[in-house]
């Protein structure tokens, strides 16, 4: 069984219903099982704060994922303690912008990417970016087809 819960903490209202549903897609087409995890939207400010903290940038950001894999000393409990994804609202809505997509596409977009991060993907080099990526886009793309809208 899979625990995740998603948190609130900026002045925007966000359609709860809508990310937990796309979750537990990205979740089953990914065949995760027994994992628990964090999505935490909050604003530029608070973005700021943490990618100053953790990553030494000075600078906000889309998302930021804690993989609690990454850290050996992780307790087992029987389940995979995958860690915390930050997203910032307000980052998502100018890219969305830029982009020309929905909001609502754009979170969708940062909770996935956020989750393969946690899961051990990254872009550090050519090869893996596109592996993760592509992997993006398709559960996006096979997401949409399934739901024939992502509003």
């Amino acid at each position: 069984m899979n625990y995740y819960e998603v948190f609130n903490y900026n002045k925007y209202d966000i359609n709860i219903k809508k990310i937990n549903n796309y979750i537990k897609y990205c979740l089953k087409y990914l065949k995760i099982k027994n994992v628990v995890f964090n999505v935490i939207f909050i604003d530029d400010i608070k973005m700021r704060s943490i990618n100053k903290e953790y990553r030494n940038i000075d600078n906000t950001t889309d998302v930021i994922s804690f993989a609690l894999e990454d850290n050996k000393d992780a307790i087992n409990y029987n389940k995979r303690l995958l860690g915390d994804i930050y997203i910032s609202y307000d980052k998502a809505v100018e890219q969305a912008k830029e982009n020309n997509f929905n909001i609502i596409y754009e979170i969708y977009f940062l909770i996935i990417h956020g989750i393969l991060h946690l899961l051990g993907y990254n872009h550090e080099n050519d090869n893996d970016e596109k592996i993760m990526f592509e992997l993006q886009e398709e559960i996006l793309n096979e997401f949409k087809r399934s739901k024939k809208k992502l509003c």
